[in-house]
Parts: C-alpha cells; structure tokens; sequence
C-alpha cells in the first residue's frame, strides 16, 4: 500500500478592497482635520508660545530655537513613527497619518506670517485647544494620527508597567517642563491648559456629544423590566442568557443602549419595579447597526 501524503494550506481570506467613496471621505475629513490643527497651532498658540503636546510641542521649542518654520519640523520629526505605525498598526493607518501630516506641515508654513487672531493668552488657550482638538479629533476618527507619541506610548507600554495614557501625559509633562525653561513658567501653565481642552474636546468629536451608554440589568423581574424600557423608553433590548457563579441558577440579561440623557430615567426605571436589581452602565464610543435608532414613546 503505497503513503500518501496530504498537504493541507491555509486558507486566506481575500482582502476587500475600500469603495472610493468611503477613502475620499477619509482623506476630506483628516484634511479637514490637519487645516483645523494648523489654525489652532498658527493663529492662536505658537504666536503666544503656547504649546501643544507629543511631537508637536518637540517641534515648536525647535522652531523657536532655530527660527526655521514649524512645519518643516513637524514633518520631519514624525517621519520614524510614520514606520512604526506602519509595523504596528497598519498600512491604511500609516498612509493616513502620512497625509494628515503632510497637510498639517504644508497648512503651517503657509499660515505662519499671518497674525494671530487674539493676544490675549487665556483666550488663544481656550480657543486654540478647542480648534486643535476638533481638528485632531476628526483625524482620529477617520483612521489617522497627527502626532507619533501615541505610537511611542504604544511601544512603551509594552516594555513598561505604565498605560499608554500615563506614557503620553509623562513624555507631555516633559515636554511642558522644557517649555518651562525656554520660554516662560506661565506659557508652560498655559500649554498644560491647552493641553487639556483639546484632550477633552477630542473625546467629544470622537464619541459625539450624544454619548452613549451600555446596560446590563440582571433582576428577578427581568420581562416586566424590559417591557418597561422599551414602552417608557422607547429603546430596544436584547435579553443574554448568563449563569450565576454562585448559585448555579439560569438567569435572564437584558443589554441595550441608551443615551446619556435617558440614563436616569433608566434607572428610575429599574429601581420602580426591583430595587434590588444588578445595574451596570458603561460608556460606549460609538454605535452602529442593529436597531438603535429610538422609537417614538407617545
């Protein structure tokens, strides 16, 4: 009897190429995105030495030292992590932080000898981390970074205890430190306030002002509870089956989505029929699909 032998290949998944639709929405909104960033860089920070975070900051204090423009700094600088994005996250997110970059240099030199718009310091921090955010949020949320320390914070959180958060504000706090010493002790207060509003308005634009929420209800009156949220509330729900740890029993979930302004009512809900319910609501980015949309309750 003769061996016969049987290779046996992986089997691929083919790779679905992007509709050109979808990619000229992409790159409009993080060329949106970067024209918005350089306005707040150019017309409200950098003219008051007003810095922002990451690669960024690194490059204004170079650009103030060397009296070579921002932009030029800003491409250079980020070119190694435009490699490691390449390696770590992926070549659509690479080319896309690519252009971003590219359009946030060239948008900088070209708004670089025009005025700022305001020398009032807490003004321009207000108003130019909320432009800066909104644009670096859009960015963001089309695929696409303006700024490699996130890559570097990634790297980082490998090799150290630390999260890519605390990795970020610990490279930002340097870099503040530093301004500190170039510039003024008070820009350096400003720039950690500008910081930080555009790290707030970026989780808006990214999640939405309508923030949504997750929910999981686990009671003894789990039906009467759901028909109360999809009659009172108007939201649709799914009910999980789950199994107690403890006591082995078989238990119904109920799990749905709800806005952060319906969260009370929710929970009004909840407390009305079983005070003694298990609640747990948390914050979701973003929502797609299924049948989220809210029906009319009256």
């Amino acid at each position: 009897m003769s061996d016969l032998t049987c290779e046996i290949k992986p089997i691929k998944t083919p790779h679905r190429s992007t509709p050109k639709k979808v990619v000229f929405v992409r790159l409009l909104m993080i060329a949106i995105g970067a024209i918005l960033m350089s306005i707040g860089l150019e017309l409200f920070l950098v003219p008051n030495q007003i810095l922002d975070g990451g690669v960024v900051g690194v490059s204004i204090i170079i650009s103030h030292l060397t009296g070579v423009r921002l932009g030029i700094f800003i491409f250079i600088l980020n070119i190694p992590f435009f490699f490691l994005g390449y390696k770590q996250i992926g070549k659509t997110f690479a080319l896309s932080t690519l252009f971003g970059i590219t359009i946030l240099s060239i948008c900088t030199s070209f708004l670089h000898n025009i005025d700022a718009i305001t020398p009032d310091l807490l003004l321009a921090t207000v108003f130019g981390g909320i432009v800066l955010g909104t644009g670096v949020g859009l960015v963001i949320r089309y695929g696409g970074s303006l700024d490699g320390s996130e890559i570097l914070a990634i790297l980082f959180n490998k090799a150290t205890p630390f999260s890519v958060g605390e990795i970020i504000m610990i490279i930002n706090l340097v870099i503040f430190a530093i301004a500190g010493f170039v510039f003024t002790w008070e820009q350096a207060m400003y720039s950690f306030l500008a910081y930080f509003i555009a790290f707030k308005t970026i989780d808006i634009v990214i999640q939405g002002l309508d923030e949504s929420k997750s929910v999981y209800i686990i009671s003894e009156n789990i039906e009467d509870i759901g028909d109360a949220i999809m009659d009172r509330l108007g939201r649709g729900l799914t009910y999980l089956h789950g199994e107690g740890a403890y006591t082995g029993d078989n238990k119904k979930v109920i799990f749905t989505v709800i806005t952060r302004l319906e969260e009370a009512k929710l929970k009004s809900i909840v407390e009305e029929i079983d005070s003694h319910a298990f609640l747990a609501v948390g914050n979701i980015a973003e929502v797609r699909g299924g049948r989220f949309k809210k029906k009319d309750i009256h």
